[in-house]
């Protein structure tokens, strides 16, 4: 489905494909060199177990990117979700090496050989309408705040790794029952479900493409998602149609926020929020205040994006 919004003068790209990849140091500073050469910004993650990353930049830069990685053999096939924005999401680009493109944490676990079964966006309503699927969001508490599935399950996980020790806690209300789990984009699912087959649960079931893909086909009429989707971009949020949506970061803690969360007595732009008040001093409040005016000041002087520039 191609996307009913206006052109925007950047596109957005979130990628991802697990592989072996056994040389991915030596993919590191080829990478960078061409992103920055094209101006693209943004992060990729290079690992043993493959890639992951969102990047921005023009059209014709994100499409000489993604056909760079894809005429690497080990990335053919790459998993790629498109967007658009009105200004640079991100403030520059890093192309990082880890140990996992995806951190869980739990040796053995292979999503090449394992991961559950993929249902595409149009199947979805369905198989989470089923009275015998238990549907379970993977993200973190943060991003479930801003928007969810109708009826999911929240893990309230700080981190990924928190994900498996919540499934050994519930293991008994999963078993026997048609196990759906979806993220933003999909690769953390791949992990989850190959994690959740791996003790012995094979109805195991996952969005193809994740949120992002689900709110790109499935028309608002027709959809179960309620919110927004968290994005880990400055754009902070996407709706249905992958429009920017209306949440804000709190920049002291960097949770986000929706509109009713700004109205609370205890927001300030850039200095707190309801979520941080209490955490945090009124010298680091007096601090915040401080780099807030001075993010203020760089912008009227046009010098773009004081922080992390």
């Amino acid at each position: 489905m191609t996307s009913s919004l206006p052109a925007q003068p950047f596109r957005v790209a979130a990628l991802y494909r697990f592989c072996r990849l056994g040389t991915f140091e030596a993919l590191r500073q080829p990478l960078a060199e061409l992103c920055c050469a094209r101006g693209i910004k943004g992060t990729l993650i290079l690992a043993p177990e493959g890639i992951n990353g969102t990047i921005a930049g023009s059209a014709d830069a994100i499409a000489e990117l993604v056909a760079h990685l894809e005429a690497i053999p080990e990335f053919a096939g790459l998993d790629v979700k498109y967007s658009e924005a009105a200004e640079m999401p991100f403030h520059r680009m890093k192309v990082r090496l880890k140990r996992e493109i995806v951190t869980m944490g739990v040796e053995g676990i292979d999503p090449l050989a394992s991961a559950g079964t993929y249902v595409r966006a149009a199947e979805w309503n369905a198989l989470v309408g089923d009275p015998g699927t238990i549907l379970i969001d993977t993200r973190n508490d943060y991003e479930v705040s801003l928007g969810t599935f109708r009826g999911a399950v929240d893990p309230r996980t700080k981190s990924f790794r928190e994900f498996p020790a919540w499934v050994e806690a519930h293991r008994q209300e999963l078993g026997g029952r048609k196990v759906a789990m979806f993220c933003t984009g999909g690769i953390r699912c791949e992990k989850a479900t190959a994690y959740v087959r791996s003790l012995g649960i094979e109805e195991v079931f996952h969005l193809k493409g994740g949120i992002l893909k689900y709110l790109e086909e499935v028309p608002k009429a027709d959809s179960l998602w309620q919110g927004e989707c968290f994005v880990f971009d400055e754009r902070v949020s996407v709706s249905h149609g992958l429009a920017a949506g209306a949440a804000e970061l709190c920049r002291a803690c960097r949770h986000p926020l929706t509109p009713d969360d700004r109205l609370s007595p205890r927001y300030a732009a850039g200095i707190s929020c309801a979520h941080c008040f209490d955490a945090r001093s009124e010298e680091d409040r007096a601090r915040y205040a401080e780099r807030h005016r001075q993010v203020e000041l760089a912008e009227a002087r046009g010098e773009g994006p004081h922080i992390g520039g």
